[in-house]
């Protein structure tokens, strides 16, 4: 399954992405996203979370660093709902969303 989403980058430009799904070797769901102007890899969406329990219908988003503003455009383009629950990383905390329609 894949979805189109529009991805403005507080780093600047806009971005037409297709979102793809996969599998980490955990079975946790990933979404990885590419720019569909050249289809080259724009950026993971997820992260493969060892210590905590995912549902098969939850994921964990990275949303900080160069992946920032990735959480709301996800939710922009229905993909993930709004995080129900957070997990504390280092100095970051990973939002845990549902998959829309999963």
């Amino acid at each position: 399954m894949s979805k189109t989403i529009t991805h403005k980058s507080p780093y600047g430009g806009e971005y037409q992405l297709m979102a793809q799904f996969a599998k980490y070797k955990n079975n946790q769901v990933a979404i990885k996203l590419f720019d569909l102007s050249d289809g080259m890899p724009y950026a993971t969406a997820t992260l493969c979370v060892e210590d905590y329990l995912l549902t098969k219908n939850e994921v964990a988003i990275k949303d900080y660093s160069e992946n920032e503003g990735i959480l709301q455009s996800l939710i922009d383009a229905e993909i993930v709902e709004e995080p129900h629950a957070f997990i504390q990383s280092n100095f970051v905390k990973i939002p845990i969303c549902k998959l829309v329609n999963q």
